[in-house]
């Protein structure tokens, strides 16, 4: 029998995963990171009718399932490929793929920073069996992903976090009408907030400003004092009553900043819930903050920002909300490093607590009500490095 010279047309991407039902996200850094993430997983629910959506997450990233209806479920995993502050034993990670293996997905997409190599995960993901693996990857992936869209990041510029994402999943078919952030605000948290301050002497009319001066990375950290002399300015111009959100770990860090006010100012470090702390900032006219999850949370919920924003990385600004990012230029900007390799962190200490107050006074407006402009996604050009 004569063999046939025709080849077999190959099957697009988009005709692939039309009839996948049950898909693993992965996203194994912080909060924030899958804040960012939520409109590329909005872009596989409306794309995939009646599918299962799966996240693969950090325990960081797990505390967003219940404000994020697009996820059906969280699988905790603390990745030994990812930044952690203790030894991770291989026993994780076998359980890891059978509950993978359990879960019968039949397609995983691969979020990450252009800085992150998707391939670990994506070998987790073969050997669980799963058949349809997307992500970025500057290097071949040969058989560990089906499907790859060649990473142009740093090279070729910088993308915004959210478009990166979007660009992945519509390599493959999937898109949403829809690119703002997600993070859904509860009644319950609206109303356990509202006893709080309460309790706090915070009627429900009085206008806030919330303050946020914590931030994992020791060199995303303005300095304590200065949010303080920025916050007190801004208080005494609007007759916003200043509150002060962390975690409990970050008390002394808003003693800091209280102990530079005038004006009289509320710490709730500890004291909220992340629910809680999205409707405190549902209510706020204005948020000051480093650049941190609550941060992202604020422009998913549409409450103006002025962000305190290191020039570690370029690609975490507010999205689609109105804001001001503050720094000053260095050289050795782009320097992706958890703490200032300088030691001097000019990046934001050279931002005067004025220009901090003027920036929220010129978002708040004359009558004390943000303005409506909406901020832009960031292109850079390429990193030259060393």
């Amino acid at each position: 029998m004569a063999t046939s010279l025709v080849s077999e047309p190959m099957v697009s991407a988009p005709e692939r995963w039309r009839g996948v039902r049950r898909v693993l996200a992965v996203r194994l850094d912080n909060l924030g990171d899958v804040v960012m993430t939520s409109p590329a997983l909005a872009a596989i629910r409306e794309s995939l009718r009646g599918v299962h959506l799966g996240l693969l997450c950090s325990r960081s990233g797990a505390a967003a399932l219940p404000h994020l209806p697009e996820v059906d479920e969280a699988i905790v995993y603390d990745a030994p490929w990812s930044k952690g502050s203790a030894p991770r034993e291989p026993a994780a990670d076998r359980a890891l793929l059978q509950r993978l293996e359990a879960g019968r997905f039949d397609a995983a997409v691969i979020f990450t920073v252009y800085t992150q190599s998707a391939l670990p995960a994506a070998l987790m993901c073969r050997l669980a069996g799963i058949p349809l693996r997307l992500a970025h990857s500057r290097e071949n992936p040969y058989d560990l992903l089906s499907d790859w869209l060649p990473d142009p990041e740093p090279a070729q510029g910088i993308r915004h976090e959210v478009e990166r994402q979007l660009a992945l999943v519509a390599s493959v078919g999937l898109r949403t009408s829809d690119d703002r952030l997600r993070f859904a605000c509860r009644a319950e948290d609206r109303a356990s907030l509202q006893a709080k301050l309460a309790a706090a002497g915070v009627s429900p009319e009085e206008p806030v400003l919330v303050v946020h001066p914590g931030a994992t990375a020791a060199s995303r950290r303005y300095p304590a004092d200065r949010f303080g002399l920025a916050a007190d300015s801004v208080a005494q111009h609007s007759g916003c009553r200043v509150l002060y959100t962390g975690g409990p770990d970050e008390a002394a860090l808003i003693e800091a900043a209280q102990a530079a006010m005038r004006q009289p100012s509320i710490s709730l470090a500890g004291r909220l819930t992340l629910g809680e702390l999205a409707a405190l900032l549902q209510r706020a006219r204005l948020l000051v903050s480093n650049n941190s999850g609550p941060v992202h949370i604020a422009a998913a919920l549409g409450t103006p920002v002025v962000d305190l924003y290191a020039l570690t990385n370029p690609q975490h600004t507010p999205w689609r909300t109105p804001a001001r990012v503050l720094n000053h230029d260095v050289p050795c900007r782009n320097c992706l490093k958890s703490v200032c390799p300088q030691g001097h962190h000019d990046c934001l200490r050279k931002v005067e607590p004025q220009r901090v107050a003027q920036a929220a006074l010129e978002l708040l407006g004359p009558a004390g009500v943000a303005e409506a402009a909406t901020s832009h996604p960031i292109v850079t050009p390429p990193i030259a490095y060393a």
